[in-house]
């Protein structure tokens, strides 16, 4: 997996190509908030909203007449996942959510009564619930313990058996920040016989991914957290060789190899993961997702992902001055844009509430606060932070 440089902060003024100006300038939100809320809900980026508000002017007065654009932008999509990915375009489908993603996996794969999945105690419940929902096919769903969010490669793989079938991670844990080396687990999946599922949605839009070398069997990730995209736009890879061992679910007219022939009634689906798509789609959304991405392009993954890390190192640092416990791992391989901390002797609701009357905005999770910086966010953000959470 590739690993960002930590390096020395990265200065808020343009430093050579890197114009973080530029990019905050792209981000209405950075005018009045100090918004390090990323791994919750983003907010949209103006290419986003344009592409929102160009879609509406569209509908709104010619109705339909432009849907053969939209459809080939939505094509483009496909394509700049692919790309980001380093994947093929037939291996991409977009749907509405990862828990979407999951369930084309759990409900599809052809288990057999003794079959296990394995995946950790302290996911987010969407990668849990479609797992433990295949009980009744006589599946078992192994929850591996985790240390506060700290995952034991070799606790993880003690839990692997034969009859593993599936193993399925999160990239970066929701409420711990700890980032998992995908190449590590995978190779353990693979070991066992079984396949890899990845919950990309805390890592995407952040750390570049290059499936040629990191052997993902399936990824679904929504892209309304670090690729700035609104909800209800997700992205789901399969490598293409797994296509046919899914049973495919959801069926409809865009499934198929004619789909746009609504009058031949042939149950042929496509060669690609598209077939997973079903019906139609959230047009709207996934146009402001590929204007996203493409803003998101123009800067880089890796020189987002160093700029992210360069912003919580310092993050951490000031709020460890002020007495606060850093929760979430702070070493080279394993830390994220996450970062959990507590503030001794202060409910975190209370915090937080106290932080949005200054317009900071943060998240609670598992009893702690939770900070998560873009890269368009700056030293000023993280120094608003730190006044506001302290009191």
């Amino acid at each position: 997996m590739s690993q960002p440089s930590s390096g020395t902060p990265v200065p808020d003024a343009p430093n050579g190509q890197l114009r973080w100006d530029e990019f905050r300038r792209q981000m209405p939100v950075a005018r009045h908030w100090a918004y390090l809320d990323h791994a919750a809900v983003s907010p949209l980026p103006d290419p986003a909203a344009a592409a929102i508000v160009h879609w509406a002017q569209q509908a709104a007065h010619d109705g339909s007449l432009h849907w053969p654009q939209w459809d080939l932008e939505l094509d483009e999509l496909r394509r700049s996942v692919a790309d980001m990915l380093h994947a093929s375009v037939t291996e991409i489908a977009l749907l509405h959510s990862t828990t979407e993603g999951v369930n084309l996996v759990a409900e599809g794969f052809p288990w057999q009564p003794g079959d296990n999945v394995v995946t950790l105690a302290d996911e987010f419940p969407t990668n849990q619930y479609p797992w433990l929902n295949q009980a009744g096919r006589g599946v078992e769903t192994r929850r591996v313990p985790t240390d506060d969010g700290r995952v034991d490669l070799h606790r993880l793989e003690a839990a692997c058996d034969a009859r593993t079938r599936i193993v399925s991670i999160s990239w970066v844990g929701y409420a711990s920040g700890w980032r998992n080396d995908l190449d590590a687990v995978a190779e353990i999946a693979h070991r066992h016989g079984a396949l890899f599922f990845v919950d990309a949605i805390q890592g995407l839009g952040v750390f570049p991914l290059d499936l040629r070398r990191t052997p993902i069997d399936f990824l679904a990730a929504d892209g309304h957290k670090w690729m700035l995209g609104p909800e209800g736009a997700a992205i789901f890879f399969l490598r293409h060789e797994h296509l046919a061992r899914l049973h495919p679910l959801g069926i409809g007219w865009n499934s198929v190899v004619q789909s746009g022939d609504f009058g031949r009634i042939d149950l042929v689906l496509r060669n690609a993961a598209q077939r997973y798509e079903g019906g139609s789609q959230n047009m709207v959304g996934f146009l402001a997702l590929r204007a996203s991405l493409g803003l998101l392009n123009e800067f880089g993954f890796d020189a987002i992902s160093a700029r992210v890390l360069q912003l919580t190192d310092p993050a951490r640092r000031r709020l460890a001055e002020r007495g606060a416990c850093i929760k979430s791992p702070a070493d080279e391989g394993h830390r994220s844009g996450i970062v959990l901390f507590e503030a001794s002797g202060q409910d975190p609701h209370e915090i937080r509430s106290r932080c949005l009357r200054q317009r900071v905005a943060l998240s609670c999770r598992a009893g702690y606060l939770r900070i998560s910086p873009h890269a368009y966010n700056n030293a000023e953000d993280i120094e608003r932070m730190v006044a506001a959470v302290m009191g």
